[in-house]
């Protein structure tokens, strides 16, 4: 049963994201949301909420300002989704940077001091 349930998430994971960029590239119009790539989708276990995880190519700087667009965008996005999908329940959307790249390429050194600066 457990197996299933993660499958189930998975699957619906993906087809949230897919459907979340196919409308970034062809519905909105928001500037702020130009070259954002959807890299991953989480939700959690009742497929209430839908954590979406973005990167954009001018780094993280943008971070806070595509978050507010896509506040803005979101009963768009709910909507959107609720009729290309056909879920019950359309999820919560959340938006959060995406840091794995970050962390393949610098693994944990992104975190430390670095040891050149004055102390």
């Amino acid at each position: 049963m457990h197996r299933a349930q993660g499958r189930r998430a998975s699957r619906m994971a993906d087809q949230v994201m897919q459907e979340i960029a196919r409308i970034l590239v062809e519905e909105i119009e928001d500037p702020r949301l130009a070259f954002v790539t959807v890299t991953g989708v989480r939700m959690n276990k009742d497929f209430s909420i839908a954590e979406v995880l973005f990167t954009h190519f001018q780094g993280e700087e943008k971070a806070a300002e595509i978050i507010e667009a896509f506040g803005g965008a979101q009963g768009f996005l709910r909507s959107r989704l609720g009729s290309c999908l056909r879920l019950r329940t359309v999820p919560e959307l959340r938006f959060a940077w995406d840091t794995f790249l970050k962390e393949m390429i610098y693994g944990q050194e992104f975190e430390r001091p670095d040891p050149h600066s004055e102390r």
